[in-house]
């Protein structure tokens, strides 16, 4: 799977965890939504983009912990016009 956030900034997925392009630790997927190690959430998987909706920002889920990665050189894409805003994840 291939997963930019709506600003196209490109992101890794491996098992059920997302990391931004520098390797950081974004968050774990859970159906189509993705919570931070602290369990809050941090965006909604739709069309390949990663979105946050302000109107799930009170869900949550069960906190985990994971380590982080090593880097990857995708290149970025154009923006999405999808409903949502860029989540606030490190880079």
């Amino acid at each position: 799977m291939g997963l930019y956030t709506k600003n196209g900034r490109p992101l890794q997925v491996v098992n059920d965890k997302i990391y931004s392009k520098s390797g950081k630790i974004v968050g774990r997927i859970k159906g189509k939504n993705v919570y931070g190690t602290d369990g809050a959430y941090v965006g909604t998987i739709v069309s390949e983009r990663l979105l946050y909706r302000s109107t799930y920002s009170g869900r949550r889920s069960s906190s985990f912990t994971a380590g982080n990665r090593m880097g990857t050189s995708k290149a970025n894409r154009v923006k999405s016009a999808l409903w949502g805003d860029e989540p606030n994840i490190p880079d």
